[in-house]
C-alpha cells in the first residue's frame, strides 16, 4: 500500500507538522528499523511563501495561498500510484477563506481519503461549517481524538457516526530518567512546574503566574518553566505583546527567581526531557473550546502529574483520576491544587501512575497500527470509484423553492439591489436590471406554481419599470432609496433585460391589465431597438422580442427586427470566429450564455438554419471551456478569458450560471436532444456545490444566494441579482424536468 500524506511538516515549527511527521513514521516504518512493505510520501503546506529544508519523503509543496498549487498537488497524487490519501485538517493551514482551497484538491482525488480533524468548532461560522461538512462528505473515514469530537460532528455537522473513527493523539515512545533529566537542566533541588507549546493569549499562562505567590510562600524552591515560542500568527499581528505582559506580571509579583521563559521550539527529544524533569504539568487554557491538545496528550503519555482547566479534551483525557481539573481563571484554586500535590507526594505518584498506564496505549507505534488498520479497512470496502458520472435529474436533492429572501429584499418601490450578507443594503437603492429580472422571476413562478405571493409582487416590479422609463422610451437604471434618480439613461444591458421581461409578460400575462401595461412599455421602448450597439443588450432584447412574437406571430415588422438583430450577432460571430475560437468576441467575458441563447430563441421564430448552426456551434464552444469533469466552471469576471490567453477562475457569478441553464433549456426545446437537459441540470448544481470551490452558493438559512466566488472563497453578500439568478434557474430546472419526462 502506498499512502499520500497532506499536512504541514517538519522542519516547519507547527504542531500539525510534528503530528504528520510522527504519523508518517508510525504508519510506514517499523520500530525495529526493518523495511516496511507499505510506502508513502508527503505533500507539505508552506505558509506565507516561506520555504523549508524538508526531508526526502516530502515530494511536493503547496504554498498556502496559491490555489494553483493545490491543483498541481492533486494531479501529482493521482499519478503517483498512491492507493490512499491521509489529510491533516486544521483551518489555519489551508488557503482561502476558512481554508476553502483544500476542497478542489479533495474533489479531484482519485483515491480514497482519510481525514484527521484537529479542530472541530462548536459554533462555526457559515463558511467553516460548510467547508468541514464538504470535507466530511468526501472523506471515507474521519479520524477524531475524543468522544466530544464525535458528539460535535454528529450533532452540529450532521456526519454519520459510522464514518467516524476515534484514534487518540499519539505520543512518541521516548523515555528519560526524571532524576537524570533534572540534573541535566540543573534543577535537582527544584520542584518544577511546566507548560509548553506555542504561546498566545488563550493559553492562560497568567493564571499560573498569579497562583505562584501562594505556592512560593510554602514551597520556595518552585520553578515554573514556560517552554515555547509565541505562535507565528500572534507574532505577525501582535508581536511579543503577550510575552511582555507575562514578564511584567512576573516582575510585579517578584517572581523573577521562580519563572523561566524559554522562547524556543524544541525538538521532541529535548521536550520529553523537560517533561520527565517536571513534577507537575499545567495547561491553564482560558476556555473550553479545545477539542484536541497535543501538549496534554504528551504530558499524560509520559506519566506526568497534570493539572488543567476543564476544556473539552482535558475533561475527557484526565477523567478517572488521570489528572486534576480547576476552573478557568481560578488562580486560587490552582494554587491550592499545586500545594496539595507538593504536600502529599503519594497523591502525585498516584496521578502519574494512572497517566502512565494510559500512556502505554497511545504511543505512536500503536497509533500508527490503528491508522494502518483503518486504511486497510477503507481499501477493502472498495467504496471509491474514480468513474465520474453525469448528473441525473433528481429533484429530491433540491432545496424547497422559497421567495423568503425576495420578500426580504422587496419593498413598495421595488427590489433592493444589494445585501450585506442576507440583509438588504438600503444605501445602494434599486436598479432596473434587478427589477426586470424580478418581474421575469415572478411571472415564471406564477405560471408554474400559481403562487399568490408572486402575483402580489408583479405590480411592484412592473411599476418600477414604468417609473424608470424616459419619454423617448429609454430607461434610467439606478434609483436611490430616497427615490431620487441616479442616472439619465441606463446601460444597454439593462435596457435589453427589461425588454426580455416585458416580452415574457406579453406572452404570460396573468390578466389584461398587466398585458396592456406591459405592451405600452414595450412599444414605447421599441424605437430604440435598432440603436443598440452592445451585443448583450441586443441579445437580451432579441429574447424579449421572441416572447412577444410567440403571442403575436403575425407582427411581420417585429419579426424583421428580430431577423436584423440576429444578423448583427451573426456578423460579430463571423468577424471573430476562427478555427479554434468560435465566439462572438475576442474574449469570453460575462453573461456569456446569453449570446447563443438569443440565437436559439430567434431560430425558434425565424427557422433559419444558419442561425441555428451558429447558435449550436457557439454553444458547444462555450461548453468546451466551462463544462469540465462534469461540473460547470464559469469564466471568472476577475480577468475574463482572452483569446490565446489564460481563463480567469475568479470571480464566478450566478448570472453566468443562469445563462448556461437557460441556454441548454432552449437548445433542448429546439433539438429535443436530452443531453442538453443533463447539461442544464449539471449547470444548476453549480449553485449547490458542484463547482470549482466545492462550496454551495445557496444559503439554506436565509434562502438567498451568495454573490459568487472570489479568490478567498464565497462572497457571502446576497444581492437581488444572485437571488433572482438562482430562482430563475430553479424554475427552469422544474420546467426542464417536466420536458424531460414528456419525451420519455
Amino acid at each position: 500500500m502506498k499512502i499520500a500524506f497532506i499536512g504541514t511538516y517538519i522542519p516547519r515549527e507547527c504542531g500539525i507538522g510534528t503530528f504528520t511527521n510522527n504519523l508518517f513514521n508510525a504508519v510506514l516504518r517499523r520500530t525495529d528499523n526493518e523495511s516496511n512493505a507499505d510506502t508513502g510520501f508527503v505533500v507539505a503546506l508552506n505558509d506565507n511563501d516561506l520555504t523549508y529544508e524538508y526531508p526526502e519523503e516530502v515530494k511536493l509543496t503547496i504554498r498556502q495561498d496559491h490555489q494553483s498549487d493545490y491543483l498541481k498537488a492533486v494531479k501529482y497524487i493521482n499519478l503517483s500510484g498512491a492507493n490512499l490519501c491521509i489529510l491533516e485538517h486544521e483551518f489555519g493551514i489551508f488557503g482561502g477563506q476558512s481554508g476553502v482551497y483544500i476542497l478542489p484538491l479533495l474533489y479531484r482525488l482519485e483515491v480514497p481519503l482519510i481525514v484527521t480533524l484537529h479542530t472541530i468548532l462548536k459554533n462555526p461560522s457559515y463558511n467553516e461549517k460548510a467547508i468541514l461538512q464538504e470535507i466530511c462528505k468526501m472523506a471515507h473515514r474521519i479520524v477524531v481524538m475524543s468522544h466530544k469530537a464525535i458528539e460535535f460532528l454528529t450533532s452540529i455537522y450532521q456526519v454519520s457516526a459510522e464514518k467516524i473513527a476515534l484514534i487518540e493523539h499519539g505520543v512518541p515512545d521516548i523515555h528519560f530518567s526524571p532524576e537524570a533529566s533534572k540534573k541535566d537542566f540543573k534543577l535537582e533541588n527544584k520542584k518544577v512546574l511546566l507548560t509548553f507549546g506555542f504561546i498566545g493569549r488563550n493559553k492562560g499562562i497568567e493564571t499560573v503566574i498569579k497562583a505562584l505567590p501562594k505556592v512560593v510562600e510554602k514551597h520556595p524552591n518552585i520553578v515554573y518553566i514556560v517552554l515555547g515560542k509565541t505562535h507565528p500568527n500572534v507574532l505577525r499581528h501582535s508581536g511579543e505583546e503577550y510575552r511582555i505582559f507575562l514578564m511584567r506580571l512576573v516582575n510585579t509579583l517578584h517572581l523573577e527567581k521562580n519563572v523561566v521563559f524559554l522562547n524556543e521550539f524544541v525538538d521532541e527529544q529535548d521536550l520529553f526531557k523537560y517533561l520527565y524533569a517536571s513534577d507537575i504539568y499545567i495547561t491553564p487554557y482560558l476556555n473550553e473550546a479545545q477539542i484536541t491538545s497535543g501538549t496534554l496528550s504528551y504530558a499524560v503519555g509520559v506519566g506526568s502529574a497534570v493539572i488543567s482547566t476543564p476544556y473539552w479534551h482535558a475533561e475527557e483525557l484526565l477523567s478517572n483520576g488521570k489528572g486534576i481539573l480547576f476552573d478557568f481563571n481560578d488562580f486560587e484554586g490552582l494554587a491550592d491544587a499545586i500545594i496539595d500535590l507538593l504536600d502529599y507526594p503519594a497523591k502525585m505518584d498516584n496521578l502519574k501512575l494512572k497517566a502512565a498506564g494510559f500512556g502505554k496505549h497511545i504511543t505512536w507505534p500503536k497509533i500508527g497500527d490503528r491508522y494502518l488498520e483503518l486504511s486497510q479497512t477503507v481499501l477493502k470496502e472498495d467504496l471509491f470509484s474514480i468513474e465520474i458520472k453525469e448528473a441525473e435529474f433528481d429533484l429530491l436533492i433540491l432545496p424547497p423553492f422559497s421567495l423568503t429572501h425576495i420578500n426580504r429584499l422587496t419593498d413598495d418601490t421595488g427590489i433592493i439591489q444589494h445585501a450585506k450578507f442576507g440583509i438588504p443594503n438600503l444605501k445602494e437603492g434599486y436598479c432596473l436590471d434587478d427589477n426586470s429580472r424580478a418581474l421575469l422571476m415572478a411571472l415564471m413562478t406564477y405560471r408554474q406554481m400559481k403562487d399568490k405571493r408572486a402575483l402580489e409582487l408583479l405590480p411592484v416590479y412592473l411599476s418600477y419599470i414604468h417609473y424608470m422609463q424616459n419619454a423617448d422610451g429609454t430607461f434610467r437604471n439606478f434609483l436611490s432609496f430616497s427615490r431620487n434618480y441616479l442616472d439619465e439613461v441606463g446601460s444597454e444591458d439593462s435596457f435589453g433585460r427589461t425588454i426580455w421581461a416585458l416580452g415574457y409578460l406579453l406572452y404570460n400575462a396573468p390578466n389584461d391589465a398587466y398585458y396592456q401595461n406591459g405592451r405600452m412599455l414595450f412599444f414605447n421602448a421599441s424605437p430604440n431597438f435598432e440603436k443598440l450597439k452592445s451585443i448583450r443588450g441586443i441579445a437580451n432584447t432579441m429574447i424579449g422580442i421572441k416572447y412577444y412574437l410567440k403571442s403575436n406571430p403575425s407582427d411581420d415588422s417585429m419579426t424583421e427586427r428580430l431577423r436584423e438583430m440576429a444578423g448583427v450577432l451573426i456578423g460579430h460571430y463571423k468577424a471573430n470566429k476562427s478555427h479554434d475560437w468560435k465566439w462572438f468576441e475576442s474574449l469570453l467575458a460575462y453573461d456569456n450564455g446569453i449570446l447563443p441563447l438569443a440565437l436559439l430563441h430567434s431560430a425558434e421564430i425565424l427557422n433559419d438554419e444558419k442561425i441555428t448552426a451558429a447558435a449550436i456551434e457557439s454553444m458547444n464552444f462555450l461548453t468546451s471551456h466551462t463544462m469540465k469533469d462534469n461540473y460547470l466552471s464559469i469564466i471568472g469576471n476577475e480577468k475574463w478569458y482572452k483569446k490565446e490567453g489564460e481563463r480567469s477562475v475568479f470571480a464566478q457569478q450566478p448570472i453566468d450560471a443562469m445563462a448556461m441553464i437557460l441556454m441548454y433549456h432552449q437548445a433542448f426545446y429546439l433539438t429535443k436532444d436530452k443531453n442538453y437537459l443533463i447539461k442544464l441540470y449539471t449547470s444548476f448544481l453549480w449553485f449547490l456545490g458542484e463547482n470549482d470551490l466545492r462550496m454551495s452558493l445557496y444559503d439554506f438559512e436565509t434562502k438567498g444566494c451568495c454573490d459568487g466566488f472570489e479568490n478567498y472563497g464565497v462572497n457571502r453578500n446576497q444581492g437581488a441579482e444572485s437571488a433572482l439568478a438562482y430562482l430563475i434557474s430553479y424554475l427552469t430546472v422544474l420546467q426542464a424536468y417536466d420536458d424531460f419526462h414528456k419525451t420519455v
